[in-house]
């Protein structure tokens, strides 16, 4: 399609040098988008007109997270390209991280979709809708260098080791389903305070985050990965049960970027080097 490489040469263009991609505008209508249409292209409906009105949980780099003064990060860069397709902006909402597995800010429009490096599950499609998987996450075990923790099993063992998780997270249910009885974090920035001060031993966490906290060379010299947890863990953005026309769009703009080449270099600008089996996780069963 002659329209997509055109997309994505504005959306890169939108990097720079210093800070990354710097893609989040809001819509700041005076009505507070009440009036005015609030169909975008496509039909799909919105909660304010101009807007697509995204609720996340801050932060979680590097996925999302607040850089000089705006959020940005992967998941926030995606759907800035669902907004670029439906002819409007993105807006992000900061919400607990407890709403995503029922939907409420979906149910109340609030939002139009939830985007939060969320893991797609059995139980949490009883309550959203997902799109195609957009991501495969591992978790990871993170200890200091000096302690006796080489791999998952070493926190089950006898060295009656204090292991941190975030609040309602896969990493906090594969922890318990372990037998373990994890100190439980409300955000990663949390869990990440809760290693450094010894408020435990080694804490549980999706990979890519502790890919990100590592490109810091204080945090490298002092900690390691002790084993990743492959749990065959996929993310996916949500939207209300039954919203047909902007789930289409989101799957739509996901197989576009994946085929031009636009997620491969948000890809490597907010996670690393290039995984290619990241983008290659089948579609969600409906």
């Amino acid at each position: 399609m002659n329209s997509v490489p055109g997309r994505r040469t504005r959306i890169l263009a939108a990097t720079t040098a210093a800070a990354g991609l710097l893609l989040v505008a809001g819509c700041s209508s005076d009505d507070g988008g009440s009036g005015g249409t609030k169909t975008a292209a496509g039909g799909v409906e919105l909660v304010k007109s101009g807007q697509l009105t995204t609720c996340t949980h801050l932060p979680y780099p590097p996925f999302q997270s607040e850089i000089d003064g705006k959020v940005q990060g992967f998941d926030v860069s995606l759907i800035d390209l669902v907004a670029e397709d439906l002819g409007v902006k993105q807006d992000i909402l900061d919400t607990p991280f407890e709403n995503f597995k029922t939907g409420a800010f979906l149910n109340s429009g609030e939002c139009d979709l939830a985007a939060a490096g969320m893991t797609i599950t059995d139980e949490r499609k009883k309550n959203v809708d997902f799109s195609d998987p957009y991501f495969e996450a591992t978790q990871a075990v993170l200890a200091a260098k000096k302690a006796d923790i080489r791999s998952f099993a070493d926190l089950k063992g006898d060295g009656d080791y204090k292991v941190g998780t975030q609040a309602q997270t896969t990493g906090e249910d594969h922890a318990k389903s372990q037998g373990l009885d994890p100190v439980s974090f409300e955000s990663s920035d949390a869990v990440l305070n809760g290693l450094r001060t010894g408020q435990v031993d080694a804490v549980v966490i999706d990979y890519p985050v502790v890919q990100g906290w590592l490109k810091d060379e204080a945090l490298a010299d002092a900690y390691t990965v002790a084993e990743q947890v492959n749990t065959g863990e996929e993310y996916g953005f949500t939207v209300r049960k039954g919203n047909t026309k902007l789930l289409a769009a989101i799957n739509k703009a996901l197989a576009e970027a994946k085929s031009d080449g636009t997620y491969k270099e948000l890809y490597e600008q907010w996670i690393g080097p290039y995984d290619e089996s990241a983008a290659s996780a089948s579609p969600s069963a409906s």
